[in-house]
């Protein structure tokens, strides 16, 4: 984050150049986004207006890279991230209009070694319940298969694992948010149209809409010229990070587009799944647009709220609320370093797409909302004052947790010995993530999975019979209390961990590991 001096006067600047009361113009547009790269220190942003059928705007700001310094237009590429899912929702409901599938048939009939952990859910299970995010299992559970991308686990593995992931909640009560199931989704799809997920979102979404840059992975891309690097925060600075991605999760997060060929899909999802020249063709039928923007999960929504939303839910593929008194279909999408934002309004004929290659949402949060009130009609709110101080709250609150551990630590090597490493040496074994070995590495505890090289950080002895992590990969704020149980001689006989930050992104779901002693 910048200065608070810095902060005060770029923001004194916003609100005497424009307000946002009025549909803000594209010079107005520029000065708002120009003013978020500055204040959320993100190098790149791209920018996007779709209304009444016509793209308004459209532009780059920034860079593409810290490293390169190339400027970002509206053709550079970036990681959509989740915003994928609705397209594997749409290839589920072209599927539907032929008949070849309906939302309501079982999993099992298409994938019959799919297992959940209660083996009623795993018969109920249906393609409706892989999309809306209320399977019972906890917020991310699984991730770890393929997050961050340095897992060996392939497809086969990951669906085979899920019967070991146990609920957290009962099934269809509670929402979480899942990515495995959209593996699985796009595994259905694959079986049932007899082409690869990859494929399949190639020949009969990309292609006909003309989406000639977009490609359903990074791998898959065909001219990597325009693209951006991802960024994030290391050590207080931010830098160009390594790219991470697992293919095997295409089907949850892993299509690479550019606003040019994302303005095509947004002009297709207002004209209810028409396209092309006097719209004659379609990509899926009203009916199935209709289901897909129907509220399937329910999404909590508590205390007051700045668009007047009373009701929230989850869709097929999309997030769904009402904003002073108008639909909305929304997602929001987020790889390391890469985050992303995709807003529709039908009644307004609007879409407005947001890009970023640094992995602070408030940056498309504040860019979005802006966008969005001069079309409700709102009084100014000024949210990029709004979200930096969330921003700045939630970073100091996270730096206060982890100094304080790391200072605990620091004295705690002053004034005592740790417990003998010796007691908690050996290979401990999670059901559906594999071994971890713990183990000595020049006099110091190690801490590597076997499945994910990138796990792998020395362990310092915190208190009790708790340690922490510390990643050798700095990049990922992920580091994990490490709390060992001990058997009646004293030996360490299990592990379980936690993330230590708060804002430790949920797809590091060490909670859900249950790592038990074999030797």
């Amino acid at each position: 984050m910048k200065s608070l001096k810095l902060i005060a006067l770029l923001i004194t600047f916003f609100a005497s150049n424009f307000s946002v009361h009025a549909q803000l113009t594209s010079s107005q547009i520029d000065s708002l986004t120009e003013l978020t790269l500055k204040i959320f220190d993100v190098p790149g942003i791209a920018v996007a207006i779709v209304k009444d059928g016509k793209i308004i705007h459209s532009k780059g700001y920034g860079v593409r890279s810290l490293n390169t310094k190339q400027k970002v237009d509206e053709k550079t590429l970036f990681g959509i991230a989740s915003n994928t899912k609705a397209f594997t929702a749409a290839a589920l409901g072209m599927l539907v209009d032929e008949g070849r599938l309906k939302w309501d048939n079982k999993v099992i009939d298409y994938i019959p070694e799919f297992r959940m952990y209660n083996p009623y859910v795993t018969e109920e299970f249906t393609i409706r319940d892989l999309l809306t995010h209320r399977s019972g299992l906890g917020l991310g559970a699984g991730d770890l298969m393929f997050w961050p991308d340095s897992s060996d686990f392939t497809k086969k593995d990951m669906i085979h694992n899920l019967r070991y992931l146990k609920q957290v909640s009962s099934f269809r009560t509670k929402y979480d948010y899942d990515n495995n199931l959209y593996i699985v989704a796009g595994e259905v799809v694959a079986r049932i149209s007899g082409l690869s997920w990859e494929d399949f979102i190639q020949k009969r979404i990309l292609d006909p809409l003309g989406m000639k840059e977009t490609a359903p992975s990074f791998k898959l891309l065909q001219n990597k010229s325009n693209i951006i690097d991802p960024h994030a925060s290391v050590n207080g600075a931010v830098k160009v990070i390594r790219r991470d991605w697992n293919e095997i999760a295409n089907a949850a997060g892993g299509i690479y587009s550019n606003l040019t060929d994302m303005c095509k899909w947004v002009l297709m999802l207002l004209n209810d799944g028409k396209y092309g020249q006097g719209s004659g063709k379609r990509l899926f039928t009203k009916e199935v647009h209709e289901e897909m923007w129907t509220p399937q999960t329910i999404i909590p929504v508590r205390g007051q709220t700045p668009y007047n939303t009373h009701f929230a839910s989850y869709g097929l593929g999309w997030f769904l609320r009402d904003e002073k008194g108008y639909k909305v279909a929304t997602h929001t999408g987020g790889l390391a370093g890469i985050v992303t934002q995709v807003t529709l309004i039908p009644e307004l004929k609007l879409g407005i797409i947001v890009f970023t290659n640094q992995q602070v949402g408030a940056a498309f949060s504040a860019i979005t909302n802006s966008i969005k009130d001069g079309y409700y009609g709102i009084k100014e709110n000024n949210w990029i004052k709004i979200y930096s101080g969330r921003v700045s709250q939630s970073v100091a609150e996270a730096k206060t947790i982890t100094d304080k551990i790391w200072k605990e630590i620091e004295a705690q090597q002053k004034i005592s010995s740790p417990p003998d490493a010796g007691n908690f040496i050996g290979t401990y074994n999670d059901k559906w993530f594999g071994d971890v070995v713990i183990s000595q590495k020049n006099g110091r505890l190690w801490f590597d999975s076997k499945r994910s090289f990138l796990l792998s950080g020395e362990i310092f002895y915190y208190k009790g019979n708790t340690f922490i992590v510390k990643w050798n990969d700095r990049s990922m704020d992920a580091d994990a209390y490490v709390m060992f149980s001990l058997d009646n001689n004293g030996k360490a006989s299990a592990i379980k961990m936690n993330p230590i930050s708060p804002l430790t992104d949920f797809s590091f779901d060490f909670q859900d590991l249950d790592l038990n002693r074999v030797k």
